[in-house]
Parts: structure tokens; C-alpha cells; sequence
């Protein structure tokens, strides 16, 4: 089981239905909940955290809040820093591609071609 918070960019209850419809499409999610306000989408389950980012990254602004187990424990004090870390690692392993764009160089051409 594990436990996904994400920020995504939302401004309005149609978009939340379509974020909450597209991360729903995928196999063992257990539960999804949004807080409109604080724009965070909590989605905890058996699933790939990876594929959830990727799809809601095609459509929208979002950003990893904390990736980690359902369940916290409470004993352990580092817990914090170990999540921070975690986090890190998955958005330098999975932020998305460069995109490059190709500019061919500017050939002057005759101002007036009947002159």
C-alpha cells in the first residue's frame, strides 16, 4: 500500500472530476480525495506512482508533494527528512523530458522581387 500527494493545478470543480476520473482509470487505486483549497490530490492504494504522475503531468501543473508507505509510523522521528528524500529522488528520476526545439537559420531574402 502506498500513499501519493500531489499538488495539482485545479481551479474549478469540472477539472478536479476530470483529474479525480483520470487517476481513478488505473489498477489498484483504494481511495482519492482532494482538498480544493490546498489544490492536493491524496491518492493511496497497490499502484505505480510513476504512471499516476506521468498521466496528470499531460494535462496539468503537478507537483510531488511526498511519496511513501499508507501507513506512518509514529516512532520513528526522521521520518520527515526520509520522506524529503524520497521525494527528491522521484522528481530528478521522473521529471519530464526536455522538450527541444529546432530553429533553421534566418537567409535573407529580396525585400521587393519585382523592383
Amino acid at each position: 500500500m502506498k500513499k501519493l500527494v500531489l499538488k495539482v493545478e485545479v481551479h474549478d470543480h469540472k477539472a478536479k472530476s476530470k483529474v479525480m476520473q483520470a487517476v481513478s482509470g488505473f489498477e489498484g487505486i483504494g481511495s482519492l480525495t482532494m482538498d480544493m483549497q490546498a489544490k492536493k490530490l491524496t491518492v493511496s492504494g497497490d499502484f505505480d506512482p510513476v504512471k499516476v504522475v506521468n498521466k496528470l503531468r499531460k494535462s496539468w501543473h503537478t507537483e510531488i508533494l511526498s511519496v511513501g508507505p499508507a501507513k506512518e509510523d509514529d516512532g520513528k522521528k526522521d521520518e520527515g527528512k526520509k520522506n524529503e528524500d524520497i521525494v527528491k529522488a522521484f522528481q530528478t528520476y521522473y521529471s519530464p523530458p526536455l522538450t527541444y526545439y529546432y530553429v533553421p537559420p534566418y537567409e535573407e531574402t529580396p525585400g521587393c522581387v519585382i523592383c
